[in-house]
């Protein structure tokens, strides 16, 4: 069964450590992180969103001290991101594609071919005017989220520490509900994964869109900030959209810790939570590899079949994993406009 799933962070970790010759570390192989070729094969990845992100100048430094005195530049890293994906298609001798529709995704599906999509997950670096918005919207991007966890001119991310609630700060500015408008307009999916509660309402009230959690978790289980609770799961299910599970150990344990001792029956305990208050129609996969520490027992993409199995353990019949593996991914994007 092939799997589509909501979010990673490949483009940052080629970035940051492959970024002479990230085509060649991709299809031959990686050592850090979740993510490669050779490993999305083995666990049956079909496609998914691959997130453009721009970390924070001081995570540069401290994770490659070499590029410590590098210029900080966030929108010329952005397209540096970008390129590196399309070096990944352009490499891959028909096995990988930047895909700009639904259409071209199910065509992918079909000849087993890695459908990618574009993301932006924190939007610090656009300007206020949409013409940034629009130029990634024409390279390629169809996907925007507009927080990470800090402010920028848009409003506020999520954030605060273990256990909190969602609702850490004031709402959208206005250049951040022009922002909606915009994403709106050029039908490209908006993702509230990173909003507070109060950012998230705004959304809600403005977009005309399904709202979509590319890889969030539920509140009631794991108290993170950045986790929804019931009342942010209903909205999202009234809307038509749906949540992509955060295979993070921080967002799926009780107790908060990133402990990699974590069964893959609290993915599903997140799965439960979801089906019960969202229905079969709005649940969905969002691992977050490369951003997060996930179960041993998953281990990185490969580890996917074992996901399948612990649902199949659970109860899960084989219409309900299809939704949950690719249906609802392809339904949502179809309906953003995708």
């Amino acid at each position: 069964m092939l799997i589509f799933d909501g979010h990673n962070d490949l483009l940052l970790n080629l970035w940051l450590h492959h970024r002479d010759a990230p085509a060649q570390a991709f299809y031959q192989g990686i050592e850090r992180g979740h993510l490669d070729f050779p490993r999305i094969q083995q666990g049956g990845l079909g496609g998914g969103l691959f997130a453009i992100f721009v970390p924070p100048q001081e995570y540069i430094a401290r994770t490659v001290p070499a590029r410590a005195e590098e210029p900080y530049e966030p929108l010329q890293i952005m397209w540096q991101q970008l390129e590196i994906l399309q070096q990944l298609a352009d490499a891959s001798g028909g096995r990988a594609r930047i895909c700009r529709s639904h259409d071209e995704i199910a065509a992918c599906r079909a000849a087993s071919v890695l459908a990618m999509v574009a993301h932006i997950e924190g939007a610090d670096a656009l300007d206020g005017d949409g013409e940034a918005l629009q130029a990634f919207w024409q390279a390629g991007v169809r996907s925007i989220g507009p927080f990470w966890n800090l402010p920028n001119r848009f409003g506020q991310g999520v954030s605060g520490s273990f256990p909190g609630s969602p609702d850490t700060g004031p709402g959208l500015t206005a250049a951040g509900e022009a922002l909606i408008k915009q994403a709106n307009a050029l039908r490209m999916m908006i993702d509230v994964s990173h909003m507070n509660e109060k950012a998230f309402r705004d959304t809600a009230r403005l977009s005309d869109a399904p709202l979509v959690a590319s890889h969030s978790n539920a509140h009631a289980l794991c108290p993170q900030p950045r986790n929804l609770t019931d009342a942010q799961l209903v909205a999202i299910r009234d809307s038509g959209g749906l949540v992509g599970i955060n295979f993070g150990n921080a967002f799926l344990r009780a107790d908060g810790q990133r402990d990699s001792n974590t069964p893959l029956t609290e993915i599903v305990k997140h799965c439960d939570h979801l089906l019960r208050i969202m229905g079969s129609d709005h649940v969905a996969f969002g691992s977050d590899f490369d951003g997060i520490t996930p179960p041993e027992a998953l281990g990185d993409v490969s580890g996917l079949p074992r996901l399948l199995a612990a649902l199949r353990e659970a109860g899960y019949d084989q219409t309900l994993t299809e939704k949950l593996a690719w249906g609802n991914w392809q339904r949502v994007l179809a309906q953003t406009g995708l």
